[in-house]
């Protein structure tokens, strides 16, 4: 593979254990031209360990505003450039974004070399709902504003993911379990794929009493199950009113019963035996 002129490379890097890396990822980092870092230091030892030369600049929050001109005109030059973050896939829940979109912009190839992420990393071994999920990053740090976020989550269905730090976890399971509910299920993941992986399971209430006597360390994901969705009860009178809407909208019984037993998650043929009752709406 030869790096394309102008591109800038989105490469995913290990959230802890290096063998995570993948051969793809090492490639690039060898052969761009440069390497743009959140931390330079901390990605300098990842580089050292698979002997990479390239050299890097850094990019992070407090730089962003005034390295985005000079990365851009440098790609439109020509050169080629691999952004990381200090763990896990660029432009997730950090400054990596206002990059990529700069160079969307700007009409510069944007290739994503894809790699670990602790969100799915952690959701993968959580044991809650995958089929259906959301993402939610890091919560505000002040107080009113993170209760408000929660509050627009509390009939949300979707297993929930969040990023918390160490200092602030209590805090935050206190808020979750005042607003979602203290009996709501909670997988916390700590350090993952590091010597000193760790999956906490148990309920929202459980948790501030357990995290209250046991300060966390590491890297924290909060991996939280979404409110039981409540069937909806439909009387047979109901049935019969949306089934006679149908039929008289020229609908066949059996196109009708298929159409309601999507939406009420009844059996299609219970449905059909009440549209015999009916009659089919012609004149």
């Amino acid at each position: 593979m030869t790096n394309q002129a102008g591109t800038l490379y989105i490469v995913g890097t290990p959230i802890g254990n290096l063998e995570d890396i993948t051969l793809r990822a090492i490639k690039i980092l060898q052969t761009v031209d440069w390497i743009a870092a959140e931390d330079t230091r901390h990605t300098g030892k990842l580089l050292h360990h698979f002997d990479i030369k390239t050299p890097q600049l850094s990019y992070h929050e407090h730089n962003q505003q005034r390295r985005i001109p000079s990365l851009v005109e440098s790609l439109s030059q020509g050169h080629t450039i691999a952004l990381v973050t200090d763990a896990g896939m660029p432009g997730i829940s950090d400054p990596g974004y206002e990059l990529i979109k700069a160079c969307i912009e700007a009409n510069i190839a944007v290739i994503p070399i894809p790699g670990v992420s602790a969100s799915i990393t952690a959701l993968s071994a959580a044991g809650l709902p995958t089929d259906r999920f959301i993402f939610e990053g890091f919560l505000p740090t002040k107080n009113k504003e993170r209760q408000q976020r929660l509050s627009s989550l509390q009939t949300e269905s979707r297993t929930l993911i969040l990023y918390e730090a160490p200092h602030r976890l209590v805090e935050t399971l206190e808020d979750l379990a005042l607003i979602l509910g203290a009996k709501r299920s909670i997988v916390i993941a700590r350090e993952l794929t590091k010597l000193h992986e760790q999956f906490w399971r148990g309920t929202l209430e459980n948790a501030v009493q357990y995290y209250q006597d046991h300060n966390p360390k590491g890297e924290l994901t909060l991996v939280i199950s979404g409110v039981a969705e409540t069937p909806t009860v439909v009387t047979e009178d109901q049935l019969k009113a949306e089934l006679q809407c149908l039929l008289q909208q020229g609908i066949t019984r059996s196109q009708a019963s298929r159409q309601l037993a999507e939406a009420t998650s009844l059996p299609r043929r219970q449905i059909y035996q009440i549209a015999l009752t009916l009659p089919d709406g012609t004149e």
